[in-house]
């Protein structure tokens, strides 16, 4: 069987007819599959809807009534305000102490007891020296007698010119030399009776007597203890009225030019908390206090004031912490400080006001307020204001809407942290 030759001419467009259709077909696909996308992004792709304002609620502070005052705060101890010192006049060697810390002795009363170093035989040779001359004395006048009575005689001798101008005048030399040798003696006798009062009080001295009533709040004196003329000034013990105390405060010196003469303060110590005292500002100290402004320090001084301890439960070293106050106000329409803020050119403040609507995203206005005292808590507010109404701190989102919405991606389980998220945080 015989192949005839097949025409190769024919063959090359039998094959360019069948890929314009293969190509026509493709074209055809895409535009389907892009017109497809389009229609479905157009129906049934929709973006997510805009987000809703969140609800804000207001943190607010209540306007209120109360007491409020302006004080200048200070740190202080407690000092003995009214003590005496008992020293020893004589010198000699201690025989008892009679008291001991916390005794409470009355004016008058014997404390300590000393042996004095004066011997007996002085007195007894003062006193036998003093009636001597007391002695003397007495003769010396009857001859100063007998001097005047022949003084008398010779000058009416004279007067009659029956006696020598020898005579007279001897006898007359006679009165003024016995006179003298009077008034020599009374000399020697001041002086030794001078001497033995001395003496006399101090032997006296050796009971000491406490200069006033009080406490005994410290004791140097020790039985045997020998106290020597240089010694005399040396206190034995200390006695003190604890009935009242000085309370002395540090005060800076930027706040000392607030502080007046009578002004109240009061203080509180550690030992009875929630109870405090009161005084009358005495004194102000008109030197710094030791250990400040020097070297860069910042100066204090010292403010004194009384207080009344009559039940003696405050004791001298006690700490305190006092208020001078400078102004005071009770039943005043108040507000915190930290919602003044800055104040204006006229020295108002603008404060926001919650309105009334008890709904959550209420409003809040402004409002302008006038400021009286203030301390640094709160304030006391003049005008603006009422009790009741509520002043903005600052708004947050509400708690509803705070939360986040949870989100539609699915989480990964038993996912493998990074190094970063696994390395602890530094501290």
């Amino acid at each position: 069987m015989t192949v005839e030759p097949t025409d190769k001419s024919a063959l090359p467009a039998a094959f360019s007819h069948t890929g314009r259709r293969w190509l026509t077909a493709i074209l055809a696909l895409l535009i389907a599959l892009g017109a497809g996308f389009l229609v479905w992004k157009a129906f049934w792709h929709k973006p997510p809807p805009a987000p809703k304002p969140i609800p804000l609620a207001l943190q607010t502070e209540v306007v209120r009534r109360g007491d409020i005052e302006q004080a200048v705060l200070a740190n202080g101890k407690l000092q003995l305000h009214k003590y005496s010192d008992v020293v020893a006049q004589v010198s000699g060697q201690i025989k008892d102490v009679l008291v001991m810390v916390g005794d409470e002795v009355k004016s008058g009363k014997m404390v300590v007891e000393i042996t004095p170093t004066l011997p007996s035989a002085r007195l007894e040779s003062n006193r036998a020296q003093l009636a001597r001359l007391q002695a003397e004395l007495a003769d010396q006048r009857a001859q100063l007698d007998f001097a005047e009575l022949q003084f008398k005689r010779q000058t009416q001798l004279k007067a009659e010119n029956a006696t020598r101008e020898e005579s007279y005048e001897s006898s007359r030399m006679s009165m003024y030399s016995a006179s003298a040798r009077v008034e020599a003696i009374n000399a020697q006798i001041r002086q030794i009776e001078a001497t033995l009062k001395d003496d006399e009080l101090t032997r006296s001295h050796t009971q000491v007597l406490a200069p006033i009533g009080g406490t005994v709040v410290s004791v140097a004196a020790r039985t045997g203890q020998m106290i020597n003329p240089g010694q005399t000034t040396v206190p034995l013990l200390r006695i003190a009225d604890l009935s009242r105390l000085t309370v002395q405060a540090r005060v800076a010196e930027i706040d000392v030019p607030l502080l007046r003469k009578g002004m109240t303060a009061y203080f509180t110590t550690p030992g009875y908390p929630g109870k405090r005292w009161s005084g009358k500002l005495r004194q102000v100290i008109p030197v710094p206090a030791d250990g400040s402004g020097e070297q860069g320090k910042q100066t204090f001084y010292n403010v004194l004031f009384e207080v009344d301890n009559p039940q003696e439960e405050l004791m001298s070293g006690m700490s305190t912490q006092v208020r001078f106050v400078l102004a005071q106000v009770h039943d005043a329409v108040i507000l915190p400080v930290k919602l003044l803020g800055k104040p204006e050119a006229d020295g108002s403040y603008v404060v926001r006001v919650a309105d009334a609507d008890p709904k959550a995203n209420r409003q809040a206005n402004p409002r302008k307020i006038k400021i009286g005292i203030r301390n640094d808590q709160i304030a006391q507010v003049l005008s603006g204001l009422e009790p009741g109404e509520q002043v903005v701190v600052n708004a947050v989102p509400t708690v509803a809407a705070a939360t986040p919405a949870p989100t539609s991606v699915p989480a990964v389980m038993n996912a493998t942290p990074s190094p970063a998220a696994s390395a602890p945080k530094a501290r």
